[in-house]
């Protein structure tokens, strides 16, 4: 039997996605470099260089070429298992306020009536992630991460996640569909089904890996902001992104409380509960108008609806009589058709100005039999 995959369903409140990369947006810097390089007896450096330069000789993913240089880097020094890579997790360094950042803003979001979620969408590792102090603030985490055998051993990779393919998750989020082989995610939701619309969406993220989440999230509206690291200050990666139009704002990577960051996604929070409360009124009337769609539900009707429209719209006597007839082929009206037409009379100079016409008396006159 096919899997039944666990899917999360439209909320009676409006849901917010707040979504991060993970390297140099939550941590100063690679996971990679923080530890696990050191171990192998590389120095980061030179680690980086020789899995690129594998990437490149073989035409292969950066990604996989640095999930497979792990693996053979750390044969004869450690079991490379999924505890390794959790403990090399602990060690990483997160920004500061990190650590109290995501109740805090969940709390924000609760007390104006929203519910606040946080994903993780990295190139980076799972594991390594899964072995932080902040790991199960999260949702979901999406990362790249190994598949392991009966021994615990890492053999493969069993997801990998670059730029492009970090587009794919966001879809996922929208439509509660988390699991990444859910293939529900291709389903068509109609707007007001949708359960995190791109609009309630923020991506934080960091350089150019993150552009084509960003750009998705900003094409349907919602909130891109990229981060530099507090201590150096370097501001050209988001400089370059905002004259790309790939963010909307930068700010400091500094997630204690009332940073310019913490305002910052406090004001867009306070923003998504007034545009929601929009939003809602708008469905309903999308509701209220198919629900009378369903009711003109013959040509007659739409025709007759059309007519009676475009006579209280008339703005001069040659398109009255046109419209006049067309109006008198028509040979059934309800009492709530007549009545409008009636007051069509009195409201409108151009039908009013001509009612003792031939054609337009003689169409009253029918009406009112």
């Amino acid at each position: 039997m096919p899997k039944e995959f666990i899917r999360k369903t439209k909320e009676n409140k409006p849901v917010i996605a707040i979504c991060y990369d993970f390297d140099k947006t939550l941590s100063p810097d690679d996971m990679q470099a923080q530890g696990y390089i050191q171990s192998v007896g590389y120095e980061v450096e030179s680690f980086w260089k020789e899995s690129n330069g594998l990437a490149e000789k073989n035409d292969m993913d950066q990604n996989l070429a640095y999930m497979f240089t792990m693996i053979q880097k750390a044969r004869g020094k450690f079991v490379f298992n999924r505890k390794a890579l959790m403990d090399y997790g602990a060690q990483v360094k997160l920004f500061p306020g990190v650590e109290t950042w995501f109740k805090r803003i969940k709390e924000y979001g609760k007390n104006k009536g929203v519910i606040v979620e946080h994903y993780i969408i990295s190139s980076g590792l799972k594991e390594m992630i899964e072995g932080t102090k902040v790991a199960k603030e999260f949702e979901k985490i999406y990362a790249s991460s190994f598949y392991y055998d009966n021994d615990g051993i890492a053999l493969w990779p069993a997801q990998v996640i670059n730029y492009t393919s970090k587009t794919q998750f966001l879809f996922r989020i929208e439509k509660g569909t988390l699991d990444v082989n859910d293939s529900g995610v291709n389903d068509y939701f109609a707007p007001e089904d949708i359960r995190i619309p791109f609009r309630n969406m923020i991506y934080i993220g960091d350089s150019d890996t993150d552009i084509p989440c960003m750009k998705l999230v900003n094409s349907y509206s919602g909130h891109s902001i990229g981060v530099y690291n507090p201590e150096t200050k370097d501001k050209r990666k988001v400089y370059k992104m905002m004259e790309d139009n790939r963010i909307k704002y930068y700010v400091p990577a500094d997630y204690t409380e009332d940073s310019e960051l913490d305002r910052l996604v406090r004001t867009i929070i306070d923003t998504t509960v007034s545009n929601e409360k929009l939003m809602a009124i708008h469905y309903r009337n999308k509701q209220e108008q198919a629900k009378h769609n369903e009711k003109v539900d013959n040509q007659e009707c739409k025709e007759k609806e059309k007519l009676i429209m475009d006579l209280e719209n008339s703005n001069s006597f040659k398109q009255t009589h046109s419209i006049i007839s067309k109006l008198k082929k028509i040979e059934n009206w309800t009492p709530d058709e007549k009545l409008q037409l009636k007051l069509i009379v009195e409201k409108n100079k151009q039908v009013s100005y001509i009612k003792d016409d031939e054609d337009v008396k003689n169409f009253y006159s029918s009406i009112d039999g």
